[in-house]
């Protein structure tokens, strides 16, 4: 399954968003040197329920809007908020 992400690095705190078509994602990784890419996918996979192996970035390597690939996944958790 493919989902737009949404991510907003250097968050104070790291939380998350769904609104049953895009996540958006605060994390507290920079943008730099992939961490804050690191950062979605470890956060996607654990909202997803999947390990971290599951979630490839598909697009959006430097920019906010990226599309992540989750293996495994047959349809989205429902809508959360933390």
């Amino acid at each position: 399954m493919r989902i737009p992400v949404r991510v907003h690095p250097r968050a104070s705190r790291s939380r998350r968003r769904w609104d049953g078509e895009r996540l958006e994602l605060w994390v507290s990784a920079p943008a730099a040197d992939g961490a804050a890419n690191r950062a979605v996918i470890e956060a996607v996979a654990a909202w997803a329920g999947v390990r971290a192996g599951d979630v490839h970035l598909v697009a959006g390597k430097r920019s906010r809007t990226k599309i992540v690939e989750v293996e495994g996944l047959a349809e989205a958790p429902a809508a959360s908020l933390d």
